[in-house]
């Protein structure tokens, strides 16, 4: 089979690790001593040098890093009319250095004054184009889901929405307006990165989750359903895929549990065409759940980490490959290769350096190229 246009044999999540004059002249405008404009221009200098850093390493998907956020998913959200930052979000799993994220609240009807990414994807893909390269600009936004999983109905305005079905309704419905700026812009690729059906594999987030929303199993149903909706008007030559985490925090962890409490669900009710899925240790169980992939989509399989710094042993990636293929209808052909996550989904990153990112990055290229042969995009 091929793959769906925009993912390759050897592919990633999006982040990588920040320079340290990015970080902080992140801190220099935070103070008010750099200007939003200024940011920016540094923020394209660092975008530029990452997307020939992803090219040279190997890569056809390509991202800006997400260089310009602090938070994988709160830079995106922000920008949605009718939601506020209020205090930080309590864990299950206390965060390295006590970071916790922002809580996300829904003070008023949802709306899309403006597009979001356009401008950054319009960099992005000026940045390929100058390096002369065949490749994709990935775009990477949060799940929808992400506004609803730790919110209660305390913290979604009554006034705004004394019902949920509308609320519902509007997320799916700027999501499909950003959706259309982006594909009118050129965008031909779009990852949603969700944590919470990753979530609700944990026991104890699970349970958590029913005492804010309910029955977990009509909860997974209800994301699939609003993810649905939140892509139901895209073209059919953008393709869409979604990122499955158990949080990624400075190396940290927050969530553990096999796929298999929302396995019939992700596979056989989200309409994408693409699961990026975290497998680099024994927290996101067996290979078993893939059995329930259908037969036109493709799992681009997180057997690396983007945690350690140690490189992978060659051989058993390869062996991973081969028994995760073993529960796919079609076998290696329906997979790909990646690290479980980004290497800096908060702008802290993760444990290791630059240099070891890209090791780590070249492997997963020779790997790929070594199960799948030289053209990574069939």
């Amino acid at each position: 089979m091929s793959l769906p246009n925009g993912v390759y044999r050897a592919d990633q999540v999006g982040s990588f690790l920040r320079p340290k004059p990015l970080l902080e002249a992140r801190e220099q405008a935070a103070e008010g001593k750099l200007s939003a404009q200024q940011l920016r221009e540094i923020e394209d200098k660092y975008i530029a040098d990452v997307v020939k850093k992803q090219l040279d390493a190997g890569l056809r998907s390509i991202t800006d890093g997400e260089f310009r956020r602090t938070w994988f998913h709160v830079d995106f959200l922000r920008n949605l009319s009718g939601i506020e930052l209020r205090g930080a979000l309590q864990s299950t799993n206390i965060s390295v250095g006590g970071t916790m994220p922002p809580r996300l609240v829904v003070v008023d009807k949802i709306g899309h004054p403006k597009p979001i990414q356009v401008d950054d994807f319009k960099f992005l893909e000026s940045q390929i184009a100058a390096a002369g390269a065949k490749a994709t600009p990935k775009v990477c936004i949060p799940s929808p889901t992400m506004v609803h999983f730790r919110n209660t109905r305390e913290t979604i305005d009554e006034k705004a929405y004394p019902t949920l079905e509308p609320f519902f309704e509007d997320l799916a419905r700027v999501y499909q307006e950003e959706l259309d700026d982006l594909y009118k812009a050129g965008a031909r690729f779009v990852q949603f990165d969700d944590t919470n059906l990753a979530y609700l594999c944990d026991p104890k987030m699970r349970s958590e989750a029913e005492q804010r929303h309910g029955d977990a199993n009509v909860l997974a149903r209800q994301y699939a359903a609003l993810i649905n909706a939140a892509i139901s008007k895209r073209p059919a030559d953008l393709t869409i895929g979604i990122h499955l985490c158990r949080g990624n925090h400075r190396s940290q962890w927050f969530a553990q549990g096999g796929y298999e409490p929302v396995a019939e669900v992700l596979f056989k009710d989200l309409n994408v065409d693409a699961y990026f899925l975290e497998y680099d240790d024994a927290r996101s169980g067996d290979f078993s759940p893939l059995r329930h992939l259908p037969e036109n989509k493709v799992v681009v399989l997180g057997v690396m980490t983007s945690k350690k710094p140690d490189l992978e042993d060659k051989a058993e990636v390869i062996k991973r490959l081969n028994e995760a293929a073993s529960f796919c209808p079609k076998g290696l052909k329906q997979l790909c290769l990646s690290h479980q996550c980004g290497f800096s989904s908060t702008s802290e990153g993760n444990d290791l350096t630059e240099d070891e990112q890209w090791a780590k990055v070249k492997l997963q290229v020779e790997i790929a190229k070594e199960v799948w042969g030289e053209d990574l995009s069939i």
